[in-house]
């Protein structure tokens, strides 16, 4: 069937018709994008046109207009039909049957209608007091009745909208920014909402309204190929899911791809975050635009009082060579020469991000159209304006985002094309991989004051990522690509090999600090063995606080940065000829001392909860407020088996979330023989408040004397809630950490966080008779990182095949 003959049957046929020429219009995959929306449209018309027409054959003076999506042709599979029944009001009780006529057909096919009916000064009335009802009527097309009537509103419309505009405008700029703040930006979120996020088709429709007031107009340049390639998306998903849905879901990202012909979800969101970048770019230019004018309204007529009626001249301030500052941007000076001055862009760029101004769009035009590629390597100049452009702060980005907007940054660093809008499938992860190596290096230039070499962490902090773009483990190819770039932008050898260990290792710090006993002496020397010099270990350690703090809120704390600096005292220590020893048994607490005492008299377990709150990460700021830190778990129990899946699966039975976990076993004071093991947990009550102690160590002694059955009790609970979808996480994964310490096998884990997790690793390490000496839990948003120390029943190192075959033993219980 051709569109003409779905066209015929939807109009022969009325509702039913129309419904099957959609239906098939719809399945037909020969047609998608912008046709298959003309088409669905234009078969729309048809249809209300009918319909129309059967009800008003008498009537003059009334139109029925498409307005908003449906006036500008644009209907996905699941769109609203925006309708204006517009009459000249001189027989409202025609009007009200013939809209009855044409709006209850609608309904019957389970369309979703936005619907008025009102005379064009009513109409005219309703957008003066309502803005998004202006903005809809801007795109009125005429779909039947009388023409002229909707000619006159289009035109009073638009003459409204421009005489307006300077009180309208502002007006707009306010709800995007309301509505980029509920809902974020398209290009960095996991799960979008294609229309109301910052960049999405809501910014595409404002550039419109803007351009209609011909006060200022938006780039073009990319902007319809963006928008288009948004609602392609948007069509996809309405296909996909088959409801009216602007929200792309995790577990439908990779059906929409397909739908697309795509090769999976990550090419897809890609996709989204490059088309939401143009129209972020293009907003924030065109936003800045309207203030100038503006501001250029408001001040001209004082000025032309002041001149006598003269054209004032822009004031230019000089902002480096060849740069200068015009009207609250940095522009290029009129003697400048791009053609000629390879380093101009890194020199412009810097000295806007120095200034905290924007780099005019026409500036970032100009030299990515004429500017001479630079020489390899990079002239000393050209490296320091880039560490210049680096070391900004905040401006950085708005800065680099232009420069990217152009093709700018490809061209200095071609690697980055590879993470540029690469999308991060983890939770912990707020940025797509360009952004966070842009917010690290915003990060670590707030911690130049730290470091002897703020060139090296800068550049470090720009490229820590950069082996994302590439299969396998991206800090390994990561090292290999920063030392290619970092000798192609000019630095010397040795440079060039700090800068690729800082890549390399850039994780190792918080990985040992948070997963790692740092009281064994080969946790410390391992890491001294890695980073080489106390020079590197002081960038270092710089970086990894910038690159947590880049991150997202869950990956750094107060308490990851003790653990983090008390690690790097240590690897000083050694770089200061300070070889760490056997340690010594650890002194009790007088606390951890009275409970292990209790436990041993008492043959049970003891235990104390207390709440507690962790310092600022900057303890010389006294207004800073204290981190939560959730509550402080002790328990001391005699030792034996069992002990750390009994807590963890009472811990989960009372809904309580194991932040940290640390377990090792305490020596008794002099005169009492026997051995206690103390756990050191800091928990958080998943809602409500905490259970008192009592029920905790009641629950306890049941679940270490076998009465209580954990597993049947967690497993009633979790069928009680219904499943809901969600994000598929990725399989869980185990590993043996070769030669991490001498005196025990450290066993990782890494898997989804839930609830009795701890639980079941804890049963599964004691089903392999398997010592767990200590244990390090951390939580990553939605992922565990655990480190369990353990030995055989004699207290050593299990054999390699052993290790080995308890790793494989315990992923797959997990899996299960």
């Amino acid at each position: 069937m051709t569109s003409t003959d779905a066209r015929t049957q939807a109009e022969d046929s009325g509702p039913s018709g129309y419904a099957a020429a959609r239906l098939h219009l719809l399945q037909e995959g020969a047609q998608s994008g912008p046709p298959r929306r003309a088409a669905l449209a234009e078969l729309t018309d048809d249809w209300l046109a009918g319909l129309f027409g059967a009800g008003a054959s008498e009537l003059r003076g009334v139109s029925l207009v498409a307005v908003g999506g449906y006036g500008r042709g644009e209907l996905s599979p699941r769109s609203d039909l925006d309708l204006l029944l517009l009459h000249d009001g001189t027989d409202e009780e025609a009007v009200a049957a013939l809209a009855d006529r044409i709006w209850y057909p609608i309904w019957d096919l389970g369309l979703a209608l936005d619907h008025s009916v009102r005379t064009p000064a009513e109409a005219r009335k309703t957008a003066s007091e309502d803005l998004k009802a202006h903005l809809g009527l801007l795109d009125a097309r005429h779909l039947a009745g009388d023409l002229g009537l909707t000619a006159g509103l289009r035109t009073a419309v638009l003459a409204d909208w421009r005489n307006q505009a300077p009180k309208r405008l502002p007006e707009l700029q306010e709800l995007c920014a309301e509505r980029a703040e509920r809902q974020g930006e398209l290009q960095y979120l996991l799960e979008p909402d294609l229309k109301e996020a910052r960049g999405g088709l809501r910014d595409a429709t404002a550039l419109r309204a803007v351009a209609a007031s011909w006060l200022a107009d938006a780039p073009r340049e990319g902007l319809a190929d963006a928008r288009r390639r948004l609602l392609d998306v948007r069509d996809a998903l309405h296909l996909a899911t088959g409801r009216a849905t602007d929200r792309l879901a995790l577990q439908e990202q990779d059906q929409v791809a397909a739908e697309l012909g795509l090769l999976d979800a990550d090419t897809l969101l890609r996709q989204v975050y490059e088309a939401a970048r143009v129209i972020s770019y293009a907003s924030d230019v065109t936003w800045r635009e309207v203030g100038r004018v503006l501001r250029s309204r408001a001040v001209r007529p004082r000025l032309r009082a002041m001149l006598g009626g003269g054209k004032p001249t822009a004031e230019r301030s000089p902002l480096a060579e060849g740069v200068v500052e015009q009207d609250g941007e940095a522009v290029l000076a009129r003697a400048a020469r791009p053609e000629r001055d390879p380093v101009l862009p890194l020199r412009a760029a810097a000295a806007a991000a120095q200034a905290g101004l924007p780099l005019s769009l026409h500036a970032v035009r100009r030299l990515a159209a004429v500017a001479r590629p630079l020489p390899t390597p990079w002239p000393a100049e050209a490296r320091e304006q880039l560490v210049t452009l680096l070391g900004s702060g905040r401006p950085t980005v708005d800065v680099w985002e232009a420069l990217e907007a152009e093709g700018l940054i490809t061209r200095l660093l071609p690697d980055w094309e590879r993470v540029r809008c690469r999308p991060q499938r983890n939770a912990v992860h707020i940025w797509t991989v360009d952004r966070h190596l842009i917010e690290t290096a915003v990060r670590a230039s707030e911690l130049t004051r730290r470091v002897h070499r703020p060139d090296l962490l800068l550049v470090a902090a720009l490229l820590h990522d950069i082996g994302k773009g590439w299969p396998g483990d991206h800090s390994v190819a990561g090292e290999i690509i920063a030392k290619d770039v970092a000798a192609r932008i000019g630095f010397d050898r040795e440079d060039v090999a700090v800068i690729a260990t800082l890549v390399r290792h850039h994780l190792l710090l918080v990985d040992t600090a948070t997963r790692r006993d740092l009281e064994d002496p080969a946790t410390v020397r391992s890491v001294a063995e890695a980073v080489g010099s106390p020079g590197t270990l002081e960038l270092l350690h710089a970086l990894t606080e910038s690159d947590a703090l880049a991150t997202g809120p869950a990956a750094w704390s107060a308490w990851r940065a003790s653990l983090v600096a008390d690690l790097v005292k240590r690897v000083a220590a050694v770089f200061a000829g300070d070889i760490p020893e056997e340690p010594e048994p650890a002194a009790p607490t007088a606390e951890e001392e009275r409970l292990a005492i209790e436990a041993f008299r008492t043959g049970g377990p003891v235990l104390a909860l207390r709440a507690q709150t962790e310092a600022a990460a900057d303890e010389k700021d006294e207004k800073a407020d204290p981190e939560p830190l959730g509550v402080e778990l002790l328990i001391a129990v005699p030792d034996q088996a069992g002990v750390l899946p009994a807590v963890a699966g009472v811990l989960a039975m009372h809904r309580l979330t194991v932040r940290t976990a640390e377990l090792s076993a305490l020596d008794l004071p002099d005169g009492v023989e026997g051995s206690v093991l103390l756990l050191n947990w800091r928990v958080a009550a998943e809602y409500g408040s905490l259970p008192q102690a009592a029920r905790l160590r009641a629950d306890l002694v049941r679940a270490l004397d076998g009465s209580l059955d954990i597993a049947g009790r967690l497993a009633e609970r979790d069928a009680a809630y219904p499943r809901r979808r969600g994000v598929v996480a990725p399989p869980p994964r185990v590993t043996v950490a070769a030669a991490a310490s001498r005196h025990a096998t450290v066993i990782e884990v890494r898997a989804q966080d839930a609830p009795g997790l701890l639980h079941r690793i804890g049963r599964a390490l004691e089903d392999a008779s398997v010592r767990v000496r200590s244990a390090h839990v951390s939580t990553l948003g939605a992922n565990a990182v655990d480190a369990f120390y353990v030995t055989g029943p004699k207290g050593t190192p299990l054999p390699s095949d052993e290790a080995a075959a308890v790793a494989r033993k315990l992923e797959e219980t997990l899996r299960g």
